[in-house]
């Protein structure tokens, strides 16, 4: 017996990394599976193949498991459509998605391309609604449904480097909060996981110095997709459907929970502010509530656990 037995989910991404060893979880814990990826380079720049989506389903049914592949774009609307149909026509319908899909297209702000920001809007963002939105109806009509949707530290915290990343994953937290909000009488619910793992997209990361060296090392060491997987095939589970809107990062053996923005000070005037006095009163008295302009490093100094 399984987690997720009868169920149907559809994973993105699921021919490499986080998205692989989810889709072979999620078969594992009894779901029928869909596995998609467009089998692209690591940027997007390419066609893509079929082969690795099909790899994984084959996997998937060597090991005594249900899954069918697809290698069509989330960043093709009618292709994810036909994604839904695609599990309604081989399993019957659909229960959960998860949606790890995407790319990366690194690069100082001031030198980003309109292609490279574009680029990673639209298979993050843009992605994450169609996934959503070309199954948010059927889940309203069954009354049922889980998204399992990724953001990043990069978005949450921040990295150098990374501005058409960050904007793209801060905007799928606040899409997958509405859709939460929105679903919540539906019983559809829809949360976010921030994943520390050694991946294709870790692995691209540039490596300027010994310290960051020794981080990508302990990350290789000692974070990996398959811990990643755990949560997100929990996220999908009957069991979880008290969880939603929430932001989740796993790291290693460790699963965390991320608060979401609330008010920490505020001041008043009944006189009314005025720029004079927004600066000599109200900004330094905030400021020891400020945050620093660091990176998820300085957030998580200690190794994973």
């Amino acid at each position: 017996m399984g987690v997720l037995d009868g169920k149907v989910v559809l994973i993105t991404g699921g021919g490499n990394g986080i998205g692989r060893e989810t889709a072979l979880l999620l078969a594992r814990e009894g779901a029928k599976v869909v596995v998609n990826d467009l089998g692209g380079s690591l940027t997007g720049g390419d066609e893509g193949s079929a082969g690795p989506a099909e790899k994984v389903a084959q996997e998937i049914k060597a090991a005594g498991g249900e899954a069918v592949s697809n290698s069509d774009s989330v960043t093709d609307y009618p292709a994810v459509q036909r994604m839904i149909e695609q599990a309604k026509d081989t399993f019957g319908g659909l229960h959960a998605i998860v949606n790890p899909a995407g790319i990366l297209r690194d690069g100082m702000f001031h030198k980003m391309s309109e292609a490279d920001w574009d680029g990673v809007i639209a298979v993050h963002l843009r992605g994450s609604f169609n996934v959503t939105r070309a199954s948010i109806e059927l889940f309203r009509e069954q009354e049922d449904g889980a998204y399992v949707l990724f953001t990043s530290t990069s978005g949450l915290i921040g990295n150098i480097g990374q501005a058409n990343y960050a904007a793209a994953k801060m905007g799928i937290v606040g899409l997958s909060r509405i859709i939460a909000m929105e679903g919540a009488r539906k019983n559809i619910r829809s949360n976010v996981i921030a994943p520390f793992a050694w991946t294709r997209m870790i692995e691209s990361i540039p490596v300027k110095d010994e310290e960051s060296a020794k981080r990508v090392q302990r990350m290789k060491d000692s974070m990996r997709a398959d811990q990643v997987a755990q949560l997100a095939v929990a996220l999908c589970s009957d069991r979880a459907k008290s969880v939603s809107s929430q932001i989740f990062g796993v790291r290693g053996n460790e699963i965390v929970l991320f608060d979401q923005p609330r008010p920490v000070r505020s001041m008043a005037d009944l006189s009314g502010w005025t720029p004079d006095k927004i600066l000599s009163t109200c900004l330094p008295a905030m400021a020891n509530n400020f945050f620093d302009v660091g990176a998820s490093a300085s957030v998580f100094p200690y190794d994973p656990v």
